[in-house]
């Protein structure tokens, strides 16, 4: 399982550098921090704030809810985080689907961040509830798809990445990001699921 340990160190990593990095509009003017959102800042300033700021915080806490050390030695923390959470997934999701309505991509890129905003809080709510009925091998199998689906904040950066070195800018690529950031990650959860819970 020691590939295992170092993928989830891996994703923590990247996650706790990208939510932090995503505030960067404290400092810098927001046409400056995201010169790609064009409209969307000048036209939804407020939700975008919201959608990145709360988007940012469960990056950052689901990447320290995956410790199972943390878990075990501080339960009181490992809850009140989850908590916050839950309640930043909300936020984030509602944000993003706003979001996504007339999305600078168009339809389809729409129904993609659409899609994940609704389908985000839906798994998460699911893993709320799993930790209240004290089902916690299930609250942990959903909390793992609710991260793989916050995760995705950080596979879209990548993707993108790719895509600009290609020389192609945001807008046309988000059509396909929107899909991509999280159609693998939620597959590739369900494959970590069944390889390291099994299927019960």
């Amino acid at each position: 399982m020691k590939l295992s340990r170092v993928s989830l160190l891996i994703a923590g990593i990247l996650s706790i550098i990208l939510g932090l990095i995503s505030y960067r509009f404290l400092v810098l003017d927001m046409n400056l921090a995201f010169p790609d959102f064009g409209s969307h800042i000048r036209d939804r300033n407020l939700t975008l704030l919201a959608h990145i700021s709360s988007a940012s915080i469960a990056l950052i806490i689901g990447a320290i809810q995956l410790l199972p050390k943390k878990r075990a030695k501080q339960p009181i923390l490992h809850r009140w985080l989850g908590r916050f959470y839950g309640f930043a997934i909300l936020i984030g999701g509602i944000s993003g689907f706003m979001l996504a309505v007339n999305a600078l991509g168009g339809m389809v890129a729409g129904l993609g961040f659409g899609l994940l905003a609704i389908i985000w809080v839906g798994v998460t709510i699911q893993a709320i509830r799993m930790a209240m009925v004290k089902n916690f091998v299930e609250h942990r199998k959903w909390m793992i798809r609710s991260f793989a689906l916050t995760f995705a904040a950080v596979t879209l950066r990548l993707y993108l990445l790719g895509f600009v070195l290609a020389d192609v800018s945001y807008i046309p690529a988000s059509v396909y990001l929107a899909w991509m950031c999280w159609l693998p990650n939620i597959i590739f959860a369900e494959w970590w699921i069944r390889r390291t819970l099994g299927k019960g």
